[in-house]
């Protein structure tokens, strides 16, 4: 099978190529380039453009008639999107819109769609099903719930079969330490503790200490790169198998303390680097992680790496990589 994987030269794009690629798929890539590597791809036919480009997306599936597509493409910071809302509902939505309209015009009916935990906004319990209350408090998670609604409609309408992976903290880089996270392009925690172990910057700050979790720092899910890149394989294969659409919570059903992340990476890289102390952020939750028994249940998937492996593999990318 041909798989068009847009946003496949970025962080979890290129580790979900390598995983089609290592299962037999045949697979071309769709990137911009703007935050991803030509040389994360691999040996993947790439295409550079954006998918607001209708005319590109027409030449690509007239060109290479994929029979499915992994969608990742999309700008995922919720600080900026707050200041930019124009440039995440263009690229986000409409763009995901034009994606959807030429999959109906080359009818291809299979999509795995990258969406996010943030769609929850504050959880009201935890963990987090996939039936809970959607209450975005951003931009960009407005965004990613509007795609949502997106493929409910093309699915009703225009037979679109598609899975919603909505993660939770992507982290880690790959086994063999031949990809991983370009720190310069992240808010994520992990990068930037390395960033800080490394040296590359004077200090981490945590952002509130007052919540209400054993030491007052929040508490995230934190899933491993590789583990999410088998669940949109996995998902990819369950659409085509049942011809059917839903969504999934993606994370590893336990959550860590920031400080716990801090303490744990200081013990792992061996390096005692600097921790400042700040107010909370708005709209940070005080904890959020996954209720992970729905893609146990129906996909077979369980992540396979914790927190350990995942600090380990982004020490050893970052350190070696300091300039990404």
């Amino acid at each position: 099978m041909k798989v068009l994987v847009t946003g496949g030269a970025g962080y979890i794009g290129s580790h979900t190529v390598r995983a089609l690629v290592e299962r037999g798929y045949d697979v071309i890539v769709l990137d911009t380039l703007e935050l991803g590597s030509e040389q994360a791809v691999g040996d993947a036919k790439l295409y550079q453009g954006s998918i607001t480009d209708y005319a590109l997306l027409d030449r690509i599936f007239s060109n290479e008639k994929p029979a499915a597509v992994i969608h990742f493409a999309a700008y995922k910071a919720p600080g900026e999107s707050m200041q930019k809302p124009g440039k995440y509902f263009r690229t986000n939505v409409n763009g995901t819109l034009s994606l959807l309209e030429t999959m109906v015009h080359h009818n291809v009916r299979s999509i795995v769609f990258s969406s996010s935990c943030s769609i929850f906004g504050t959880p009201q319990s935890l963990p987090v099903a996939e039936d809970a209350p959607f209450h975005p408090e951003s931009v960009y998670g407005e965004s990613k719930l509007m795609c949502e609604t997106l493929l409910k409609w093309y699915e009703c309408t225009q037979n679109i079969r598609y899975a919603a992976l909505r993660y939770f903290n992507a982290s880690g880089a790959s086994l063999d330490n031949t990809i991983g996270e370009n720190w310069e392009y992240t808010q994520n925690l992990i990068p930037l503790v390395m960033k800080a172990a490394v040296g590359c910057t004077p200090a981490i700050t945590v952002f509130g200490t007052d919540y209400p979790t054993p030491d007052g720092t929040g508490i995230r899910d934190y899933i491993h790169v590789v583990d999410l890149a088998v669940a949109h394989v996995k998902a990819l294969e369950h659409i085509v198998h049942t011809n059917s659409s839903t969504a999934y919570n993606l994370g590893t059903g336990k959550g860590y303390s920031v400080q716990e992340v801090i303490d744990a990476a200081k013990r792992i890289s061996g390096r005692d680097f600097k921790v400042e102390y700040g107010l909370r952020r708005p709209g940070d939750p005080s904890a959020i992680y996954a209720d992970c028994s729905k893609s146990e249940r129906e996909l077979g998937w369980k992540a396979q790496y914790g927190l350990e492996t995942i600090l380990e593999t982004a020490w050893k990318w970052h350190s070696t990589h300091s300039g990404q």
